[in-house]
């Protein structure tokens, strides 16, 4: 397939996709139940005078035609609105939790793919044996747990009976830091535990695609050339086997990020870790829609954008995309 045409389609797909999901972000704020200018405001009686000024702030008073003009000016320009929950604008709101769910995702992330797709590798290596055996029914318990019970487990375990980690937060509260390195030690302190709750749970998951994957590359026939040939056993897999086995865990790990970088809800909320996962909860439980809207687009888009890198990267890695 031709390069251009092959790239043109796919950034045409990933834009039509997010417009189609921003109109349906504007049709649910909509269709839920209640009042929503009475919903955006806190708990309490307030005037008619006091409802007809938020209608006025998102446009409600408006035909809903004119309403969905509004609202696409307004989220090209990054306004959102204002968080009733927290009194200031949506964009300040969700931007002090991006970066820490970047972190917390990006580090549990980089160690689950690893582990996952290396222990993978050598289980469907070696399938029957004894590290696949052992590895793939580890990995199957691993993947039917819930995170949130593995999350109370470790906190349980290693923070409240041993106290080798803290129980939540970025940093300790109400300590000083005197030093960057200080501080940066102590941010590590606080992240291994949620990092390493989120990486065991999806390491299990890689780990199995990707023996799964391995075990199906093994029957191709080039495979059996190779070996015909007589190419050793660790350039076969490493040259021929894993390369070609890597397609179906990269797609895996973009989907998975994509999903994540909403947010790790239940890793968040369990450990109070506060990034977007969070968040969202806290956003549900005090019903602020603004936030909850804002969440919800740039997860979505998040998840779209991803799975376009996806697609680039088939292109360079699959010959079989460009025939």
């Amino acid at each position: 397939m031709d390069k251009r045409r092959y790239f043109t389609r796919k950034i045409l797909n990933a834009v039509l996709t997010i417009i189609l999901v921003a109109a349906f972000n504007f049709m649910l704020f909509r269709i839920l139940p209640g009042n929503p200018a009475r919903l955006l405001l806190p708990k309490g009686h307030y005037s008619t005078i006091a409802i007809a000024q938020q209608k006025k702030i998102f446009h409600l008073d408006k035909p809903l035609w004119e309403q969905f003009g509004y609202y696409w000016v307004d989220t090209a320009e990054g306004n959102f609105g204002n968080s009733y929950a927290q009194h200031e604008p949506v964009v300040q709101v969700v931007g002090r939790a991006i970066v820490p769910t970047l972190v917390l995702v990006g580090t549990g992330t980089l160690f689950a793919t690893v582990i996952g797709i290396v222990v993978g590798v050598f289980a469907g290596w070696r399938r029957n044996g004894t590290f696949d055996i052992a590895s793939t029914n580890l990995g199957m318990v691993l993947y039917s747990m819930p995170t949130f019970w593995v999350a109370m487990i470790f906190i349980l375990y290693f923070s409240v009976k041993l106290g080798w980690f803290p129980s939540g937060r970025m940093l300790d509260v109400g300590v000083t830091y005197t030093s960057f390195i200080g501080k940066a030690g102590a941010f590590l302190h606080h992240l291994f535990l949620p990092a390493l709750v989120f990486a065991i749970t999806y390491a299990a998951e890689y780990e199995l695609i990707m023996r799964s994957s391995i075990t199906s590359v093994m029957k191709e026939d080039f495979i059996l050339t190779a070996r015909a040939k007589g190419v050793s056993d660790t350039r076969v897999l490493w040259g021929h086997v894993a390369p070609n086995a890597m397609l179906p865990s990269i797609t895996l790990v973009m989907m998975n990020f994509g999903f994540v970088l909403s947010g790790a809800i239940l890793v968040e909320t369990v450990f109070n870790w506060p990034g977007l996962g969070l968040l969202s909860y806290n956003s549900m439980l005090e019903r602020d829609y603004p936030v909850m809207q804002a969440v919800f687009l740039l997860a979505s888009a998040a998840v779209i954008l991803c799975n376009l890198i996806a697609d680039i990267m088939y292109y360079y890695l699959d010959p079989r995309v460009k025939a």
